[in-house]
C-alpha cells in the first residue's frame, strides 16, 4: 500500500510540474498564420506555426522556416487576441526568426540556458500542432550535442548543440517553446526527425546573440571561407608538437572563394585559425562571426607533412 501511495505521489508531482509550466507559459506562446509570399515569380501559400514572446513591446521568436519568405501574418494568443505581425529578421542558418506584433502588452517568456540541461531532464513543449492552439506535451531530454544541417541557397551550416527530446512534436509545433520544469524556455522547437524524436534549437548565449542581431539589424552576419572538411587525426609527431590530436582536413575548396584566393588546397589540414585551435569543422565555424569579415585571418595548416602559414580574408556568408 505504501508503494502505491508513493507512486501516486510521484505521478502527482509530475502532473503538477507539467501543468505549472503550461499555466506559466501558455500566455507567452502564440499560434501563427503566415501570409503567402512570392519568390521567383511564383506564389507560395502561407503556413502556420508557433512563436514565443521575447519582450512585452511585441517581439516574438519563431522558426525561420515557419515564416519562410513572407513579410508577416497573424498571431493568435491564449487570451483571444489576434494581432497582425511583421517579420523583423530571419536567419536560416540557425532556423530562427524574430517577428513583431502590432500591439504591445504581451507576456514575455523567461529564457533559460540550454547549456545547463542534462539527459533525462523533464521538458515540456508548448505549441500549436495541426492548428490546435496551446497544446502541451511532455517528455525528457533524450540527447544533447546533436547537429542539424541548415541550408540556404547553395550554402550549408551546422546548427550546433541541438536538443533531442521525446516530447511529441507535430507540424505546427515549430517555433514553439521547449521549457524546463521551472517554465524557463530552453529551446525553440524546430523539427520532427522521426517517431518519438523531436529537435529544438537551444536557447543559450549564442542564441541570444543571434536574436539581438535580428532585433537590431534584421539579419546575422557571418564570415565565409569557402571550404568543406571534417576532423582528421594528425600524425603522432605533429600531434605531440602541437599538443592536439586532430585538425580539420580540407576536402573541398570552392572556386573563387576566399580560401581559394589564399591558396588553400584540398588535402590541407587546418590546425589553427586566428590563434584558436581548430580540431574540426565546428571549431572553424564558431570563429566565422561578423567580426572576421573582410579582415586578415592567419591559418596554420599541415601540408605535405610540414606546418605552413597562410593568410585568408573571409567574406560574408550569404543566405541565398
Amino acid at each position: 500500500m505504501a508503494g502505491l501511495e508513493a507512486e501516486e505521489a510521484a505521478l502527482d508531482a509530475y502532473s503538477r510540474a507539467v501543468s505549472g509550466v503550461a499555466e506559466r507559459l501558455s500566455p507567452s506562446v502564440a499560434a501563427l498564420r503566415v501570409e503567402g509570399s512570392r519568390r521567383g515569380g511564383m506564389s507560395r501559400p502561407g503556413g502556420s506555426g508557433s512563436a514565443v514572446v521575447l519582450a512585452p513591446d511585441g517581439y516574438l521568436v519563431t522558426s525561420a522556416h515557419v515564416v519562410g519568405e513572407a513579410g508577416g501574418g497573424t498571431a493568435l494568443f491564449a487570451d483571444g487576441r489576434e494581432l497582425s505581425f511583421a517579420v523583423v529578421g530571419r536567419d536560416r542558418f540557425s532556423d530562427l526568426a524574430v517577428i513583431r506584433a502590432s500591439s504591445g502588452s504581451l507576456a514575455p517568456a523567461q529564457m533559460g540556458d540550454a547549456d545547463r540541461l542534462r539527459v533525462g531532464q523533464l521538458v515540456v513543449a508548448i505549441g500549436n500542432p495541426y492548428g490546435f492552439a496551446g497544446s502541451v506535451t511532455a517528455g525528457v531530454v533524450s540527447g544533447l550535442g546533436r547537429a542539424l544541417v541548415a541550408r540556404a541557397g547553395e550554402n550549408t551550416r551546422l546548427i550546433e548543440n541541438v536538443i533531442q527530446t521525446d516530447a511529441a512534436l507535430n507540424p505546427g509545433n515549430s517555433g514553439g517553446a521547449l521549457a524546463d520544469s521551472h517554465g524557463y524556455v530552453v529551446g525553440v522547437n524546430t523539427a520532427l526527425a522521426g517517431a518519438g524524436l523531436g529537435l529544438a534549437v537551444p536557447v543559450n548565449r549564442a542564441t541570444q546573440a543571434i536574436l539581438t542581431q535580428l532585433m537590431r539589424q534584421g539579419r546575422v552576419r557571418r564570415g565565409h571561407l569557402g571550404v568543406a572538411g571534417a576532423a582528421r587525426p594528425l600524425p603522432p609527431r605533429v600531434a605531440a608538437t602541437l599538443e592536439q590530436g586532430r585538425g580539420m582536413g580540407v576536402t573541398e575548396v570552392l572556386p573563387g572563394s576566399p580560401a581559394a584566393a589564399a591558396g588553400l588546397r584540398s588535402g590541407d589540414v587546418i590546425v589553427e585559425a586566428g590563434g584558436q585551435m581548430i580540431r574540426d569543422a565546428a571549431d572553424l565555424q564558431r570563429l566565422m562571426v561578423g567580426d572576421v569579415i573582410d579582415r586578415f585571418v592567419v591559418l596554420r595548416i599541415l601540408r605535405d607533412g610540414a606546418i605552413a602559414t597562410i593568410t585568408v580574408i573571409p567574406d560574408e556568408l550569404r543566405a541565398a
